[in-house]
């Protein structure tokens, strides 16, 4: 005699239970499907909490193979309601927020807590403009997404980043940022304005500023008045110094270098030998070349308190990073940077893309020409 058979689990009684739906999903029209589909989000929303991983798991097949198929109303409201659960289906969410419909992938961009950074980071590296203007709204994010909000995105997007309180910048995010803020009293008021802006990007900025935003700054926070005239004072004796530093005599370093690029040996071994050997002018002169920058950029570049845009030419032009860390030794009148330094520039350089380099360097280029049509 063939014994009773068991009660059945949960587990497999949910199994069975989204199978059906996913066949009556299958099998319905347009209509039909929006509406299943809508009920089955319903009742695991009531439920996330307590649900296994297996039994996610279980949604997630169901809705990826479904959700593309559904009218972009659907997928929209579909995104909207599910994107601040926690546990929101991960291989869904990820579809959703690759929408190229920013109804659709806005809710998900912005709140989906199941899009790591890389994730975020290649969003914003492809998707459009609402799409980056979604990401920047999220509580949180990460040097590793801001690098390329603020290289790729327009204005309204570096605003919203810069206005983000839970935005996160590295060297190379501040110093792209107040860069584009050259001419941008808006976002460079902005970034003056968060909390804990480190003060040598706080003199960069207001070296740049006009009197406007200076007194935006003052106004936002008149505790802070004092503070920033005397950053403003700071600054300006910051740009006299570099100013008194681009005094060199370049006329015998230019005459060697073109006399190398005449002879089409203006390449990476030429910087670093002039490097290696200490002839600061020469090699300055060099990376001027081969970056098509003004002399006076690279110049600034070295004797300023930052190696970062040392970094960024080197890597848009093809230096490797021994000929970098040898023009690094350069800075400072012969100072050079520090150990510590030297590794966080290294693992810095290692990181930062050839392309995004290249579309610095040739934004600095376009502002240095504005800047000599003007004067």
């Amino acid at each position: 005699m063939r014994a009773a058979a068991g009660p059945e689990s949960p587990m497999s009684m949910h199994a069975a239970l989204l199978s059906e739906l996913d066949g009556a999903l299958a099998a319905g029209g347009s209509e039909r499907q929006n509406t299943i589909l809508e009920k089955l989000a319903d009742l695991f929303v009531l439920g996330a909490a307590n649900y296994s991983d297996d039994q996610i798991a279980l949604f997630d097949n169901v809705f990826t193979r479904r959700v593309a198929r559904i009218e972009t109303s659907a997928r929209a409201t579909f995104a909207e309601r599910r994107a601040p659960i926690p546990r929101a289906p991960p291989a869904v969410s990820r579809i959703l927020a690759a929408d190229d419909a920013i109804n659709v992938a806005a809710p998900i961009l912005r709140h989906g807590v199941r899009l790591d950074n890389a994730l975020l980071a290649e969003f914003a590296r492809t998707k459009s403009q609402q799409h980056l203007l979604a990401i920047s709204l999220r509580r949180y994010l990460d040097q590793s997404v801001t690098d390329v909000l603020v290289n790729r995105g327009e204005r309204a997007v570096l605003l919203s980043a810069a206005r983000n309180l839970g935005a996160e910048f590295s060297d190379f995010g501040f110093t792209t940022m107040i860069a584009r803020a050259k001419d941008d009293d808006e976002l460079a008021a902005c970034i003056g304005a968060r909390q804990g802006l480190p003060r040598h990007y706080l003199l960069k900025l207001l070296a740049q500023a006009s009197g406007a935003v200076r007194r935006i700054l003052e106004q936002a926070d008149p505790r802070a008045s004092n503070a920033i005239r005397a950053a403003v004072a700071d600054a300006t004796s910051y740009v006299q110094t570099m100013t008194s530093k681009v005094s060199r005599n370049y006329e015998v370093a230019e005459a060697r270098v073109n006399a190398l690029q005449t002879a089409g040996e203006l390449n990476e071994s030429a910087v670093a030998t002039f490097a290696k050997e200490r002839k600061a002018e020469e090699a300055t002169v060099a990376l001027a070349r081969l970056c098509d920058m003004p002399l006076e950029a690279i110049e600034t570049a070295l004797v300023g308190d930052r190696p970062e845009t040392i970094l960024i030419l080197g890597k848009a032009v093809g230096l490797t990073w021994a000929t970098v860390k040898a023009v690094l030794a350069l800075r400072r009148d012969g100072q050079g940077v520090s150990p510590q330094t030297l590794e966080t520039c290294l693992g810095t350089f290692s990181r930062m893309k050839p392309a995004t380099a290249r579309q610095v360097l040739a934004f600095q280029r376009k502002r240095s020409r504005q800047q000599s049509q003007v004067v």
